[in-house]
């Protein structure tokens, strides 16, 4: 998952770029209003962290303009302008949250999992219903999955865990986010069971002289792809 940070408090930048990058995520900066909106459109990323007052361009006017480009990237506001009218013109700017400084880490970390998870849900809902990568794929719609031409039989959990690795091919996705998207409304189960189901499919679709697609990232989690 790749996060465009855009704030002017260095200090600020520095420590929540790093806790992004610990927690898997590949964060770009930009520490005023026009660089922002440069990157913003020339990148796709799955998430901006805007804070309102820039130098150049606020981050208000940021997020007005990239919804008037059709950008449907999700928007979280990290602001000291508390009030009520603040937050209304925030929103209604086309932010889909807003935080209000000085917050809590744990919060800032929850909302963004849950914007990338409500983001991840809406691109599988509107993209094609055939995942792709290297030469395995997955129908969305019949719940069938193909290595070239051996057909792979998966329990649901498994399809689960399969499509959301296809779904963010490339990127590296901790245990956390794992969790986050086959158990968001149940208990979480310990660390032996994601661990256990990622080895029944890694055998179901990494047979004897296939490419490997699930690779550990020790210490981080996991990524999928060649």
């Amino acid at each position: 998952m790749r996060i465009l940070l855009v704030d002017d408090e260095v200090d600020l930048v520095t420590s929540l770029s790093t806790i992004l990058t610990r927690e898997g995520y590949t964060v770009d900066i930009a520490y005023e209003g026009v660089q922002g909106k440069i990157l913003a459109l020339q990148n796709n990323y799955d998430l901006l962290i805007l804070d309102w007052m820039l130098p150049q361009q606020s981050g208000l006017k940021l997020c007005q303009e990239l919804r008037s480009n059709a950008q449907t990237t999700p928007i979280l506001f990290l602001t000291a302008k508390d009030t009520l009218d603040d937050r209304v013109e925030g929103l209604d700017a086309g932010a889909d949250d807003y935080l209000i400084k000085p917050f809590e880490l744990r919060e800032l970390l929850a909302r963004v999992r849950a914007l990338l998870r409500r983001s991840s849900r809406s691109e599988l809902s509107t993209d094609s219903l055939v995942l792709k990568v290297a030469d395995l794929e997955l129908n969305l719609e019949t719940q069938q999955a193909y290595r070239g031409d051996r057909a792979i039989q998966l329990s649901e959990k498994e399809r689960q865990l399969l499509a959301y690795f296809m779904a963010n091919s490339g990127q590296i996705l901790t245990h956390q986010q794992i969790y986050q998207s086959l158990w968001e409304d149940q208990e979480k189960p310990n660390s032996n069971v994601l661990a256990a189901q990622i080895r029944l499919l890694r055998r179901k679709i990494e047979q004897s002289g296939e490419t490997p697609l699930i690779h550990t990232v020790y210490g981080k989690g996991y990524r999928f792809g060649k």
